[in-house]
């Protein structure tokens, strides 16, 4: 049964971009639909098989998968006859993850159409193509990571496209559960509060409770795309990309019944303050919603003074309240390494006990994020036995670069109609390049600590002139920004 389900998705991709190349040529007086038909088959196969070859592996149900959804599309090749054993080892599958490395010339097509007339006829193509490679990536019962990494390179390639036409943002095709996530969980009504990033690198306050029921799941790409938009951590959005595609194919087996990998979902960030963790965690928290892990979604940070009491039975229920505040959603510990810190008699190693025992007990219901230094985060692992065996993902925030510190005070100023000219830029980059990449380097604290001066020394400045031209007064000058982030 498992092997119709490529058939089914190569059912929907042919029949609904042969439908949009059809639309989109439609000025044209000698299109052949047929032909249009037999482009888009190949076109769906060479897909197909590049995913099926993406981990080298060939497995039996991939290669029965392949005959079952192209054998009666494409006689020609006698691939109806043809074993499992006849392919592998064949040209039509070994070497071809090659192919995914290419743009497509059909999804060109759609682009240039959609660019013309201010169509959606690519979203299509994007959704459709995605639907394929998270169904081959779930014939296996652990996709490896080459596949995983290939959807995810897939994906940015596609996306990419769709960024280019200059239209708005994807818009799911009707009907369509696959790579989006549209019709993911459904969550359930209760209290909840914002769950939007604050700003990169920045630190929100935790949720607290309203009336108010809990908006409907975002879709996974526009989760994802609000990831790739933030400056750098390129790593960073690798990692979650091939988290939420891990999350998506074991999704897909357990709705046909197929066997699933039980894996821990909670997550150690490591790295210096200010690389985002925060705003991370928020977007991951939702994604883990889309795609069903928890029905909420929603955030609650907090660190050892939210968790620890000063007295003798205090700790555990301070835990708990914690973890039932963060119930169908995301616990951020930041700092968590502080947890451990003191003598045997500290209430730290209590909180840690508590939150081994909640983190068992309600493993289908919170998803917890611990955050802080590497090394620290290494020793607070190391506390407990059950610690460590129940993180199996860490992921590591890199500092910033002066250029990702300067674009984000750039996009902050924007934001507040404030614009650098290129004195002051070069200026903000000298200083934040002469700070020490130290432990405990605040990055994008760093730059908004120092737009946060400048706007202040530019106040100064301006009150003293006669005229205010708008210019004037949105235009940050070299004289605005301080001479180090001490100043």
């Amino acid at each position: 049964m498992s092997s119709r389900a490529l058939d089914t998705a190569v059912t929907a991709f042919v029949d609904d971009i042969t439908a949009a190349l059809a639309q989109a040529t439609e000025s044209l007086s000698d299109v052949d639909v047929d032909a249009l038909r037999h482009d888009v088959t190949q076109e769906a196969f060479n897909l197909c098989t590049a995913m099926v070859d993406a981990d080298e592996r060939h497995t039996v149900l991939e290669l029965e998968s392949l005959i079952d959804a192209f054998g009666h599309r494409m006689p020609d090749t006698q691939l109806i006859m043809a074993t499992p054993a006849d392919l592998r080892g064949s040209s039509l599958v070994v070497g071809r993850r090659r192919w995914l490395e290419t743009d497509s010339e059909l999804y060109g097509l759609l682009l240039e159409a959609d660019a013309r007339r201010g169509s959606r006829f690519a979203d299509r193509y994007y959704e459709r193509s995605l639907e394929i490679a998270h169904v081959v990536a779930s014939l296996d019962v652990m996709p490896a990571d080459s596949e995983l990494a290939a959807i995810s390179a897939m994906r940015t390639r596609l996306l990419a496209g769709l960024r280019r036409r200059g239209l708005p943002p994807l818009v799911p095709v009707a009907g369509q559960t696959g790579s989006t996530g549209s019709t993911g969980s459904t969550g359930s009504t209760g209290p909840t509060g914002p769950t939007g990033p604050t700003g990169q690198g920045g630190q929100g306050d935790s949720l607290s409770s309203t009336d108010l029921p809990d908006p409907p799941p975002r879709p996974l790409e526009e989760l994802l795309a609000e990831l790739d938009e933030l400056v750098g951590l390129a790593e960073v959005k690798a990692r979650v990309h091939l988290v939420a595609d891990m999350l998506r194919v074991q999704r897909l087996r357990a709705e046909r019944g197929l066997p699933t990998i039980e894996t821990s979902h909670h997550l150690v960030f490591t790295g210096n303050p200010g690389t985002g963790k925060t705003t991370v965690a928020r977007l991951l928290a939702q994604i883990y919603r889309t795609l069903g892990v928890v029905a909420r979604g929603h955030l609650v940070e907090t660190d050892r003074s939210g968790l620890v009491a000063g007295y003798v039975g205090q700790t555990a229920p301070m835990v708990t309240a914690k973890f039932d505040e963060a119930d169908e959603g995301m616990l951020f510990i930041d700092e968590a390494y502080t947890l451990a810190r003191g003598n045997e008699t500290d209430f730290g190693r209590e909180a840690i006990d508590q939150i081994v025992k909640l983190m068992e007990d309600r493993r289908d219901r919170v998803v917890l994020v611990v955050a802080g230094y590497p090394e620290e985060m290494d020793g607070l692992l190391s506390t407990n036995p059950g610690l460590r065996s129940r993180f199996p993902t860490v992921i590591d925030f890199p500092d910033y670069s002066t250029d990702d510190i300067v674009r984000i005070v750039s996009t902050i100023g924007a934001k507040q109609r404030y614009a650098l000219d290129e004195a002051a830029r070069q200026k903000l980059w000298n200083v934040i390049d002469a700070t020490p990449r130290t432990k405990g380097f605040g990055n994008a604290r760093v730059g908004r600590n120092l737009y946060e001066a400048a706007i202040n020394r530019h106040a100064s400045r301006i009150v003293r002139l006669e005229e205010h031209s708008e210019d004037v007064l949105t235009t940050l000058t070299a004289d605005d920004i301080p001479d180090s982030v001490d100043s």
